[in-house]
C-alpha cells in the first residue's frame, strides 16, 4: 500500500530512490520546469548537453530515466514531458506517465510544477491514477508500487494546498474503485453482487459524511412498476436491482440527483451484439460505478450539497423469457414504451431511475451512461457527450474543465422529439433504426422522464473503457471517467446558492 505525503523540500537533496521533474519545450530548447529548479542548478552547465544527448524534447508523453551518478542525492532522475504549457492538465498527465515509468523503487519524490493548490492536486491525483493496475485475477508477485510517494511543493504548508492534496487522494481513490468495478469480469459482478459490493462500501466507510443505502429487489421493483429494469433483466438468472444512496449533510441548501446505468453485461438481448467486441460489454455498468463512487467522494470531502444517487443494475441476456422487439413495457410512473431494439436497453433502466429521481424534486439531475455507439462515432473514444438544459450543460462543461476530463456539448434537435413519438401503440418509441443521430434520439427519450427539471445526460460510451494502452493518468481497461467531473459539479452546485 503506497503512502502519500506533501512536503516543501529540495528535489536535489531528496534521498528518495527516484526523483521526478518536468521538462517543458521552448524556443531555445527543452528546459527543466518549475518545481525542479534545484535539480537544474545541481547539474549546472552539464544539463543542456545531457538533455541533448538523451534526445529529451519535453513533449507531452515523453519519459526518460537518468542515473544521476551523484549529481543529486537520489540515484535516479526521471524526466517527464510537459509540453509548452505546464497547466493542471499537463501536470496530471505527466505525473501519470512518471508513475508507470518508475518501477521497483521504494520511494519516489515528485517535483513537478506544484506552486498552486490546483497543481498540487493534479500532481497527486495524476501519480496515484497513473500507478493504477488491476491485478485481482493474476498470480500474486512482488508489488512494483513504491511504498512512499512524496509530492514536493513550495506551498506545502498552506491550508489550501493541504486541502487540495487530500482532495487529490480522495478523487484518485474514487476513480480507482470505479475502475475496479468496470474491470471486474461479468461473472463476478452481476446485479445482486454489484448491489452487495456497494452496500459493503457503505458499511466500511470510516470517513466523511454519512451515506445511507436502499436496495430494491425484483419483487419490490415489480410492485413499483419498474418495467424498464424488469424487462431488460428478464432473461437473466441474476435479477435486477435498484440501489439508492443518500447523502444529506447539515446545512445543505441544494439537492442533486445522480442516475447511473448499470448493465453488468450487455449481450444485446435478442438483438444480439457481434461477438468480436462483446467481451468489453462488462463495462456497460461504468455509469453506475461512476455515480456511486462520485457520491462517496462527495461525502468524503464533506461537500455541503444533498445527493441522492440511483444505480440501475441489470444484466441483458438471451433466453425464453427475454424481452422481445415489439414488446410494450411500462416505466415506473406509467409511461408506456414500444421496444424495437433490445440492444438499446440502457435508456429503459435509466427511465425507471429518472422517474424515481424526479419524485424527490431535486434541484438538478445528472445521468451518466455508456449509452450509445453513435456518440463514439460522433466524438471518438476520448471525449464524452453532454446534452440537456443549457444551464446544466454549461455547468457540466465547466466542471469537466476543472476536473481535466473532456466533454463536448451535443444538441437535442426538435426532430428527435418527433422521432421518439412515432410509435402507434405506445406513448414512446424506444428506438427507430434510423442510422443517423442515435445518441441524440436517446437523449430525447431520456428527457421525457425528467419532469421538466434541470437535467443533463452524460454519454461516456467512448471514454469509459480504454481498449488500448495507458496514456498519462488514464489506464487501460476501465478509466473511471466522469467521477471527477461529477464531484466538481457538486462542489460548484453547492456554492451556487
Amino acid at each position: 500500500m503506497t503512502s502519500y505525503s506533501l512536503r516543501n523540500a529540495s528535489p536535489a537533496k531528496s534521498r528518495a530512490d527516484a526523483v521526478v521533474v518536468g521538462v517543458v519545450t521552448g524556443s531555445s530548447g527543452p528546459a527543466i520546469a518549475p518545481g525542479g529548479q534545484d535539480v537544474a542548478k545541481a547539474y549546472g552547465r552539464k544539463l543542456g548537453p545531457l538533455l541533448s544527448a538523451l534526445g529529451v524534447t519535453g513533449k507531452s508523453g515523453e519519459t526518460v530515466k537518468v542515473p544521476t551518478s551523484g549529481a543529486i542525492s537520489s540515484p535516479m532522475l526521471v524526466l517527464v514531458g510537459l509540453g509548452n504549457d505546464p497547466d493542471h492538465l499537463a501536470v496530471r498527465r505527466a505525473a501519470g506517465n512518471a508513475a508507470r515509468s518508475v518501477t521497483n523503487a521504494a520511494s519516489v519524490a515528485v517535483a513537478l510544477p506544484a506552486d498552486t493548490p490546483e497543481l498540487v492536486r493534479a500532481a497527486t491525483e495524476g501519480y496515484a491514477l497513473g500507478s493504477y493496475s488491476f491485478t485481482t485475477y493474476k498470480a500474486s508477485g512482488p508489488s512494483k508500487s513504491p511504498g512512499e510517494v512524496v509530492v514536493l511543493s513550495p506551498v506545502a504548508r498552506k491550508k489550501d494546498a493541504i486541502a487540495a492534496f487530500e482532495e487529490g487522494k480522495v478523487i484518485a481513490g474514487a476513480v480507482a474503485r470505479t475502475r475496479d468495478f468496470v474491470n471486474t469480469p461479468p461473472n463476478d459482478l452481476r446485479p445482486p453482487g454489484f448491489a452487495d459490493a456497494i452496500a459493503e462500501i457503505v458499511k466500511e466507510r470510516g470517513r466523511g459524511g454519512k451515506v445511507t443505502i436502499q436496495v430494491l429487489d425484483e419483487t419490490q421493483l415489480a410492485e413499483l412498476g419498474c418495467g424498464g429494469l424488469l424487462g431488460v433483466g428478464s432473461a437473466s438468472d441474476a435479477p435486477p436491482r435498484l440501489v439508492t444512496l443518500t447523502y444529506t449533510p447539515k446545512g445543505a441548501k441544494r439537492h442533486l440527483a445522480l442516475v447511473g446505468k448499470g448493465i453488468t453485461f450487455d449481450s444485446g438481448g435478442l438483438s444480439i451484439k457481434p461477438a468480436a467486441s462483446m467481451h468489453e460489454m462488462k463495462s456497460d455498468m461504468a455509469g453506475a460505478a461512476a455515480v456511486v463512487n462520485a457520491t462517496f467522494a462527495i461525502a468524503d470531502l464533506g461537500l455541503p450539497v444533498q445527493v441522492t444517487t440511483y444505480a440501475a443494475l441489470a444484466e441483458n441476456m438471451l433466453g425464453g423469457s427475454a424481452m422481445r422487439p415489439g414488446d410494450v413495457i411500462t416505466i415506473h410512473g406509467g409511461t408506456t414504451v414500444e421496444v424495437l431494439n433490445t440492444d438499446a436497453e440502457g435508456r429503459l433502466v435509466l427511465a425507471d431511475a429518472l422517474v424515481m429521481a424526479t419524485e424527490q424534486k431535486p434541484d438538478a439531475i445528472l445521468d451518466v451512461a455508456t449509452l450509445t455507439g453513435a456518440m463514439v462515432v460522433a466524438l471518438g473514444d476520448k471525449i464524452s457527450g453532454v446534452m440537456g438544459g443549457d444551464d446544466v450543460v454549461a455547468d457540466v462543461l465547466s466542471a469537466s474543465a476543472t476536473a481535466g476530463e473532456d466533454f463536448w456539448p451535443m444538441p437535442i434537435p426538435e426532430q428527435m422529439s418527433e422521432r421518439i413519438h412515432t410509435t402507434k401503440i405506445a406513448d414512446l418509441s424506444q428506438h427507430d433504426w434510423i442510422r443517423w443521430g442515435g445518441g441524440l434520439f436517446a437523449a430525447a427519450f431520456l428527457r421525457e422522464f425528467t419532469a421538466g427539471l434541470p437535467w443533463a445526460h452524460l454519454d461516456i460510451a467512448g471514454p469509459s473503457f480504454n481498449s488500448g494502452g495507458p496514456a498519462g493518468h488514464v489506464s487501460s481497461g476501465g478509466t473511471g471517467v466522469a467521477v471527477s467531473t461529477l464531484v466538481e459539479f457538486a462542489r460548484a452546485f453547492a456554492d451556487d446558492k
